[in-house]
């Protein structure tokens, strides 16, 4: 693994500390999933955590909770955050599966984001953060949102697991 030198204006994902930490963010994120807005807000917690891209958390009043299901999706364990459930979007154009996840009694160091929710980028129809679209991190356990101004290597592909 070699780490990525950011640029002007970017930050590696290799300077975040462990444990996370949580930082909020005023850009304007959208998320959509068949056509509908499922989020948007301007009052996102982005998750800095060492080798993975930030989670975006949003808060529920920002967030159509007509849309969300309980996931049938078995709960996961952050040795930081605690223990996350998983939600369900359900729309008319169809059903994405465990596409997002909430920390609903999260550890001390994170109640700011009691409640609020976390999306997988490559299971809704489009993420963005202030007008951009985002990439979604490799594999299927991290949900960090790769945007312009981050850089890796990231957490989270093939052959990763051992960082």
């Amino acid at each position: 693994m070699l780490r990525i030198e950011p640029g002007p204006g970017q930050e590696s994902v290799w300077d975040y500390p462990r444990p996370p930490r949580v930082v909020p963010d005023s850009r304007l994120v959208r998320i959509t999933f068949g056509g509908e807005v499922i989020a948007e807000t301007v009052r996102s917690m982005r998750v800095l955590e060492t080798s993975q891209a930030p989670a975006f958390y949003l808060p529920p009043e920002d967030v159509d909770l007509d849309l969300l299901r309980p996931s049938d999706h078995r709960q996961t364990f952050c040795e930081w955050k605690g223990i996350a459930s998983y939600v369900d979007i359900v729309t008319n154009a169809g059903v994405s599966v465990a596409a997002g996840w909430t920390y609903p009694e999260p550890t001390p160091p994170f109640r700011m984001i009691a409640g609020w929710f976390a999306f997988y980028c490559g299971r809704v129809g489009d993420a963005t953060v202030g007008g951009v679209e985002v990439n979604a991190n490799d594999g299927d356990f991290y949900g960090g949102w790769i945007t312009p101004e981050v850089v890796g290597p990231f957490k989270g592909g093939a052959g990763t697991s051992g960082w």
